[in-house]
């Protein structure tokens, strides 16, 4: 069975290459392109948007796929929107992979707000230095807080009409070490914390690091996505796309 995986996190390249060892299946992986030099796996890949859902329809017809599994990071919204409404008119099966957010502990002191907009507001007026790691895609809105200095951390140099003036750009690809996480709040006199609840392994080091040395974190809460059926862990993926191979085997007997 061809399977396309909409990649862009760490499960979706342990996903391709778990496939990559199968006889059963043809994955097909795809990235969106944001990030330059991502982290390939061994299966074939194609870049680049489909060109809204006609022509994600187009390309599933054309690849002959026989199940959609969707491992995009939380916050592509409308890469999932898209493919939930392009399996739903081409009745194929779609799975997502829903990563679990990460959750507070009696001891942190997190504030939940709904939007980048948000976050800027909830900063506040008096002038903190300020670590940000929402990506390089969400600063336009931080220009509105020129009193803040920024420590804005990127896997890829931002578009510089995108700053904030006051910033100390900081380039680097994860995954982090919480001893390195907390030099780096130490070493900048972080006093607050902005981040995506993206609820990855590798960047959650940070928020362990805010704990240790109790600073306050703004948490961008998750965009609303259409409902789909959808697992937490690699293993279940795989366990689901079995079921759907073998069910797919059957009716062509």
């Amino acid at each position: 069975m061809r399977v396309l995986i909409l990649g862009g996190t760490t499960q979706a390249n342990q996903l391709a290459q778990h496939l990559a060892e199968r006889k059963d299946f043809e994955p097909v992986f795809s990235l969106a392109g944001v990030t330059k030099n991502p982290v390939l796996p061994g299966i074939p890949v194609r870049i680049g948007g489909f060109g809204g859902i006609s022509g994600l329809e187009a390309f599933l017809a054309k690849q002959n796929i026989g199940a959609v599994v969707d491992a995009t990071h939380p916050f592509a919204a409308q890469m999932s929107r898209h493919a939930v409404t392009a399996c739903e008119q081409m009745d194929l099966p779609l799975l997502r992979i829903d990563r679990p957010s990460w959750e507070a502990r009696p001891d942190d002191q997190w504030a939940f707000v709904p939007s980048i907009d948000a976050a800027v507001e909830a900063l506040g007026t008096a002038a903190r230095t300020v670590f940000l790691t929402t990506g390089r895609k969400d600063l336009l809105p931080f220009q509105k807080a020129p009193h803040h200095h920024y420590v804005l951390r990127s896997i890829d140099q931002p578009d510089p009409l995108s700053l904030p003036s006051n910033v100390t750009l900081l380039l680097a690809r994860p995954p982090f070490t919480v001893e390195s996480e907390i030099a780096l709040m130490r070493d900048h006199a972080v006093q607050v914390l902005v981040t995506k609840n993206a609820g990855a392994d590798a960047t959650g080091a940070k928020l362990i690091a805010a704990r240790a040395l109790k600073l306050p974190v703004i948490m961008i809460d998750r965009p609303t996505l259409p409902p789909a059926e959808s697992v937490t862990t690699v293993e279940d993926a795989l366990d689901w796309l079995e079921r759907h191979d073998h069910a797919g085997t059957d009716r062509d007997v």
